[in-house]
């Protein structure tokens, strides 16, 4: 920054601190006062300003070296004279109310913002207005996506950290991209895999099992393209597989009174992830429940593959292929 806000902060980083959480420049612009010494202050006094005017209002411990937050403000004027001392007043009272208003909002939206990107939109969306009462949860009904990179222990062991975690951000982001656009909520990562679900109700559940599908497909050419992407770099493609399940969860806060997590949690959730399972014995990416598949009807998409013993559920459960091309 090189106009008078960022010469303003180098001269109060550079300052010894203080108690003043008030930091100003001021400089006449007409007259024989006149000192036009920044950037910016040449171009306002030939528009015909006459004085110029910049404050920092900040917040945040001065022993903090870097000097915590704050706001710049900046203020022209072509009144005859410059600021008066009345303006002048007036600034000083009204600048630091508004600039508490203006940072308590910012908090609230960088709180909002942070909350989605670590729990998800609409758990986050929700802690942030309050629910976060441990053992509040409603039970939903949703279409279950849990995906997994196949054989990602022996692929980390022989892999460099650094290029691991680029790998996984890359798995992660195609994952996420073909859930963002139709409803899908990333509910957490779990290592090499990731949980998301389709909240739906009895007038969406088919659309919402069939948009569900459309992610699944996506999602696999997505990961095709990144694949060959990588490989052309000379780094380490993926086996990425994915069960889709559909049926009714707990969803809310689950944890230690000082450890919450926002979560889905029932027999769905699991049987999910023991369908995920199969997929590398079936030689298939991505399996579907009978309960997903009877949803949505389409099985000209859906390969019957069977009825298979789901490790800790009672009754072998029916399982789909389904077609990616």
């Amino acid at each position: 920054m090189r106009g008078p806000i960022g010469h303003l902060v180098r001269e109060a980083q550079a300052s010894a601190g203080g108690g003043d959480p008030w930091w100003n420049l001021r400089r006449r612009l007409a007259g024989p006062d006149a000192q036009i010494d920044l950037p910016l202050l040449d171009q306002l006094a030939d528009a015909g300003a006459t004085d110029y005017l910049a404050e920092i209002v900040r917040f945040g411990s001065t022993d903090d070296p870097s000097r915590g937050s704050g706001i710049g403000y900046s203020f022209a004027t072509d009144r005859l004279g410059g600021f008066d001392d009345d303006n002048l007043l007036l600034l000083k009272a009204v600048l630091p109310v508004v600039s508490l208003a203006m940072m308590g909002h910012a908090g609230h939206t960088i709180a909002s913002g942070l909350l989605g990107a670590y729990l998800g939109k609409d758990a986050g969306r929700r802690v942030h207005s309050g629910a976060v009462e441990r053992g509040s949860v409603e039970k939903i009904r949703a279409v279950l996506w849990y995906a997994d990179i196949r054989a990602f222990t022996a692929l980390a062991d022989a892999t460099p950290g650094e290029v691991v975690i680029e790998l996984l951000d890359e798995v992660f982001e195609t994952l996420t991209a073909s859930l963002r656009p139709r409803g899908g909520q990333v509910l957490k990562f779990l290592g090499d895999g990731m949980l998301a679900i389709f909240p739906f109700d009895d007038a969406t559940r088919e659309q919402v099992g069939r948009q569900a599908l459309d992610a699944a497909a996506e999602t696999m050419r997505g990961i095709d393209r990144l694949n060959a992407t990588r490989r052309e770099a000379g780094k380490p493609g993926v086996v990425v597989d994915l069960a889709l399940h559909l049926g009714e969860v707990l969803y809310g806060n689950v944890g230690a009174v000082d450890r919450l997590d926002f979560t889905v949690i029932g027999p769905a959730v699991n049987e999910a992830a023991r369908i995920e399972t199969l997929c590398e014995p079936l030689g298939r990416k991505v399996l579907v429940s009978a309960e997903l598949a009877a949803a949505v009807g389409e099985r000209c998409r859906l390969v019957p593959l069977g009825r298979h013993k789901l490790r800790g559920v009672r009754e072998a459960r029916e399982v789909y292929g389904l077609g990616l091309n």
